[in-house]
């Protein structure tokens, strides 16, 4: 795997089917885990959703990614202004470990270990269906996480259409799938 910056690092493919990143994130732990699993902070960074803590439990996740920089930049065409998405609770084990299915075709796990003031978050996106939604999600985890990095340090992310248009061609040179 790679180990660029992993404060901003970009994703690698840890094994043929599954997407890895790293962020290094303010503490405490246990604000990054209201991030990952209560509603109204994920809707900063990612997707709405209300999300039961249970394993098995099923919850959507409603993605507006719009509204989550100011300005957003211009939408790529084939994107809708919302999207939705039902998974459901795989793994729960807080604040360290959280794993749902990526709708019909995958799934995806968020590790965080406390690192002094700091806590390091692992996103394993497993068995993303096509080469494609590999760079479709490769873009997204990346800008998303960014987006999370600077909603916990207080400032302004960049806008994010523009932001994830040049991940995804990074990526696709990148990761040479």
């Amino acid at each position: 795997m790679s180990t660029l910056a992993p404060e901003r690092g970009h994703a690698a493919l840890s094994d043929p089917a599954t997407l890895t990143l790293e962020r290094v994130l303010p503490g405490p732990i246990d604000r990054v885990w209201d991030y990952l699993t209560r509603g109204e902070l994920r809707r900063q960074w990612l997707a709405s959703g209300q999300m039961r803590l249970e394993v098995g439990a099923p919850f959507e996740l409603v993605w507006r990614n719009d509204e989550l920089t100011t300005p957003p930049g211009p939408r790529p065409a084939g994107f809708e202004a919302e999207h939705r998405m039902h998974s459901r609770i795989l793994e729960v084990s807080p604040p360290h470990r959280l794993a749902f299915t990526w709708g019909e075709a995958g799934e995806v796990s968020f590790d965080l270990r406390q690192e002094g003031r700091h806590v390091r978050l692992t996103v394993n996106h497993r068995r993303p269906p096509s080469r494609d939604v590999l760079l479709k999600v490769a873009a997204g985890w990346h800008s998303h996480l960014d987006i999370l990095a600077d909603r916990i340090e207080g400032n302004s992310p960049a806008p994010f259409w523009p932001t994830w248009q040049r991940l995804r061609d990074d990526y696709e040179t990148r990761l040479g799938v």
